[in-house]
């Protein structure tokens, strides 16, 4: 399916950390990789593009890296593309600076690059060695959101004046855009591998979101009778999620929009549902809510659902209120984090067989899941005893590992975060030598 950036960062962030780092006295820098062994695990620091800091965005099911680095002098930000032990900087539409969103499973990379006169900045599309400038929709910026595997993006871009900001498919060179029946506002949430787009648009008339999908070069809106409707995700399959006001208006549900046809998932007894995520077998995680105590002083809960097979099941708790998920595998399996009795703590979990599995914590009071594969491996961050520091965690064959202290107590590596895990392989950044970002790849025991 389409490919994301794992932690999308605000552009002005971004920039603000640029001129950030322009300023700091330049330190040690590691231009090659650089790998440490010990008691099983391999770390790889994969190096900067000669300056003193590297960070990872994306990693492919190839293992393919696109991040950040400064080249000598630290004054400046790059994106480059790590391959084959070999780090390659993208360069830039003109400007001073270039950040990547994602990377594809064919190694193209899209971002975002400031271009010549350090004014704007525009999608670019890295393929076979080069960068292409994809445009705009007639103002000045524009910035991609994901990839399919044929090489299609998505994103925004602002009109004519920068007024407004339209979502775009990008494919075979030409940007279109996904706004072009007078709407205010139209914002592209997702791909698949079909180049099908999901997202929502603001209606000129009632200035109301309204969800639509646009396959073929036709837009079909999608709602369930009420006046505010979105979508969010798509499969491979076309089949699509996201949430809709029923009829009057007084209630939200998600929906599940399939070969032409709506379904309403509804709730579990109460008013409102929406959805989280989707897999390629059309099983939906999702939000449900739960009146405890009614009006005029309510107080209502939220329990995570799995529709599966026409089904909306309640997964409970871990002993709680409140649970959340956060994603789903093609296997079924759900991650997320629930409420635990007393609703003091939160703790990630697993479910999996029908079955909830407290993750625990790395000794705080609290864990939250964001990664898991096919095989139900686990990544996510936990608060370390005395709710002192964040670590992150591997959860893996029923046991719960701080990455971040293997990490430090094996490498010297101060503060790894991962951004993701293939083949074994686990993909982060960490402080090196005190105080500069690397990007690395630990290899963990098999």
């Amino acid at each position: 399916m389409r490919n994301r950036g794992k932690r999308t960062k605000s552009l002005i962030v971004a920039f603000f950390a640029t001129f950030l780092w322009g300023g700091i006295t330049v330190g040690p820098s590691i231009a090659d990789p650089i790998t440490y062994s010990d008691m099983g695990y391999t770390l790889t620091d994969i190096g900067t593009l000669g300056g003193s800091h590297s960070v990872i965005d994306d990693v492919n099911d190839k293992g393919q890296v696109v991040g950040r680095s400064t080249p000598a002098g630290d004054l400046v930000l790059h994106a480059f593309l790590y391959s084959k032990g070999e780090m390659t900087d993208l360069g830039t539409l003109g400007g001073y600076a270039s950040f990547p969103v994602a990377i594809n499973e064919k190694g193209q990379v899209i971002g975002v690059s400031v271009t010549s006169g350090n004014m704007y900045y525009h999608a670019f599309l890295y393929s076979n060695g080069q960068m292409t400038d994809m445009g705009t929709l007639g103002g000045n910026y524009s910035e991609p959101t994901a990839i399919n595997k044929g090489g299609q993006v998505i994103g925004w871009s602002s009109t004519a004046g920068d007024s407004w900001r339209h979502g775009f498919l990008y494919s075979d060179g030409i940007m279109t855009d996904l706004g072009t029946l007078g709407e205010l506002y139209s914002e592209a949430s997702d791909i698949n591998d079909k180049g099908q787009v999901v997202g929502f648009y603001q209606d000129v008339e009632d200035g109301l979101p309204h969800a639509f999908l646009f396959a073929n070069g036709n837009k079909t809106d999608l709602s369930l009778g009420g006046s505010i409707s979105y979508a969010s995700a798509i499969n491979n399959s076309g089949q699509v999620i996201g949430g809709s006001t029923t009829a009057g208006d007084l209630y939200y549900h998600a929906f599940l929009y399939n070969n032409g046809e709506m379904t309403d998932l509804g709730t579990l007894g109460d008013d409102y549902s929406f959805p989280v995520a989707i897999n390629e077998k059309g099983q939906v995680i999702g939000v449900f809510s739960i009146t405890i105590i009614p009006p005029p002083y309510p107080y209502i809960i939220e329990h995570c659902f799995l529709y599966s097979d026409g089904k909306m099941t309640d997964l409970g708790t871990l002993g709680g209120d409140w649970c959340y998920p956060q994603a789903i595998n093609n296997k079924g399996q759900v991650i997320g984090w629930s409420d635990t009795a007393g609703n003091l703590t939160s703790n990630a979990f697993l479910y999996s067989d029908g079955k909830m599995t407290d993750l625990g914590t790395l000794g705080g009071d609290w864990s939250t899941p964001y990664y898991i594969t096919e095989k139900g491996q686990v990544i996510g961050t936990s608060a370390t005893t005395g709710n002192l520091n964040l670590h992150t965690f591997l959860y893996s064959n029923g046991q719960l590992t701080d990455l971040t202290q293997v990490v430090f107590d094996l490498f010297l590596v101060d503060g790894f975060y991962a951004d993701g895990i293939h083949h074994g392989q686990i993909f982060g950044d960490g402080i090196w030598d005190g105080y500069w970002s690397h990007a690395y790849i630990l290899t963990i025991p098999k």
